[in-house]
């Protein structure tokens, strides 16, 4: 009973992707019927099936050897001298703004953290004074402790406050005109050598240097949210950004305890933009006619930490919508639409469900019960008759982000396919066991990932048709990886 009840246990938490867990359970079940040898025996015989396994090679690439060199700085600009930081200035005390601070006042960082009202300020101290509060319940922290981080903080309206500062980081709204104002009022008081970062995380930081009086100093530092939790920071790199400016901030992000990837600038970034298409391909399904418990489930069985249906609620529809509204306006004739742009489009302007913060979008959020799909998508979005099997829609999810990914290395955005991997996996929750985007093609081989990408191209659109990079590598019989 046991056994039965754990295998059913295991397989709600790993939804049978990862291997190790079961075989030691079996392990387990089979070594109490039999002797001690043959115990051991049938347990190096797991062991082995294991270790050879693609799950075992590819988490032990990305999770131990990529992560490795990331954590250490392997792409940190060489003959830049350390940088070593005390103080720093915090731009925006909204969710966003008041993590930052939290993480650098954790690690030992004095935080200046600026807002329109001190009110606003207050806020976002008081959101650090919340999260300390919950670790000394747990007995995580003293309550000596929590006081020393939360004096770190200091709530201001005043620039002059940031004099001192070695960095300074903007949250402020995504507008450009407003990050041009606050950028020009913080180097009139910070020091010629003070670094400014935006945590933007679709404008491109070459355009927000405009603002700048030295874009030098000038670069981005991408937050995930909640910026306290999520330990990735896309830092990304602006044509005039210097060397010495990059490796700076590395040292800043290895300082506050969070893995840094380097990107170069583009529209979206890196994560942002290929993260956005796991969402934008589950509504191009959902348009087509396909189940929304099917592409959802598909998501979360395919490793993903929710469906696409839910997270694009999570994230906020309005927010696809805008940002895909904005793209548009921003590169007119060459914007490429896409059904996701119909569907969000539909659910913002026509039905007013934005998502989860208005209680409302793909899913229902009763107060007093679970969240559900909402039964209106059937009239909307008509289920078809014939549906596509599970394995059909995980293909879809999957492919598109490993395809948009080399996209990012074809285009110089990415770096490194190391970073690539890392930056999808601690970013947005790409699972481990596929190794990343790239493992993902490692795994199924290139010629193989180049098959199904030509096939999904015919079916579903051009958006899935492999570049001649990825068409020269199968040639060749390459890989990106040597394991």
């Amino acid at each position: 009973q046991t056994f039965m009840a754990g295998n059913a246990m295991l397989r709600e938490k790993t939804q049978g992707n990862y291997p190790a867990p079961k075989h030691i359970l079996s392990c387990v079940f089979e070594g109490l019927q039999t002797d001690i040898d043959t115990g051991l025996a049938i347990e190096t015989r797991y062991f082995v099936n294991l270790v050879r396994s693609p799950e075992a090679k590819n988490m032990i690439r990305s999770l131990f050897f990529f992560m490795q060199e990331a954590n250490k700085l392997a792409r940190r600009p060489k003959d830049v001298p350390p940088q070593m930081f005390t103080k720093i200035g915090m731009l925006g005390a909204g969710m966003m703004g008041a993590g930052i601070a939290h993480a650098a006042a954790a690690a030992g960082i004095e935080v200046v953290l600026l807002d329109a009202t001190l009110e606003g300020a207050g806020k976002g101290k008081a959101y650090s004074e919340k999260l300390l509060e919950k670790r000394v319940a747990k007995s995580q922290l003293s309550q000596d402790g929590a006081a020393a981080i939360l004096a770190r903080i200091k709530p201001t309206t005043d620039y002059k406050d940031f004099a001192g500062c070695e960095m300074v980081i903007e949250a402020v709204f995504e507008d450009r005109a407003l990050k041009a104002d606050v950028t020009k009022k913080t180097e009139a008081v910070i020091g010629k050598e003070a670094i400014f970062a935006s945590n933007t995380s679709t404008l491109p930081i070459t355009g927000l240097a405009e603002a700048s009086s030295r874009p030098a100093n000038f670069i981005g530092l991408h937050f995930c949210s909640p910026a306290e939790k999520m330990p990735l920071v896309e830092i990304i790199v602006g044509q005039k950004t210097s060397p010495a400016t990059l490796a700076r901030s590395m040292d800043f992000v290895r300082a506050i305890g969070k893995t840094p990837i380097v990107v170069n600038d583009a529209r979206g970034f890196y994560t942002s933009r290929v993260f956005g298409t796991y969402l934008s391909e589950g509504m191009a399904l959902l348009q087509e006619g396909v189940a929304p418990a099917l592409i959802d489930n598909a998501g979360r069985l395919a490793g993903m930490p929710v469906g696409p249906l839910a997270l694009a609620d999570e994230v906020s529809i309005e927010l696809v919508h805008k940002i895909a509204s904005q793209t548009k306006k921003d590169l007119g004739d060459q914007y490429a639409p896409r059904a996701a742009d119909q569907v969000a489009a539909l659910m913002v302007d026509k039905l007013g469900r934005l998502g989860k913060k208005s209680g409302h979008g793909f899913y229902e959020y009763p107060a007093d019960a679970r969240k559900h799909l909402w039964p209106g998508l059937a009239e909307h979005f008509p289920v078809r008759a014939e549906q596509p099997s599970l394995e059909q829609v995980i293909e879809r999810l999957m492919l598109i982000q490993s395809i948009e990914t080399v996209r990012c290395l074809e285009e110089g955005v990415l770096t490194s396919p190391q970073d690539a991997d890392v930056g999808a996996i601690l970013g947005w929750g790409y699972p481990p066991f596929r190794g990343g985007p790239i493992g993902q093609i490692q795994t199924l081989g290139v010629a193989n990932f180049v098959a199904a990408c030509d096939r999904l191209a015919e079916q579903c659109g051009e958006r899935f048709r492999p570049g001649e990079s990825l068409r020269k590598k199968s040639a060749e019989g390459s890989q990106f990886f040597p394991i």
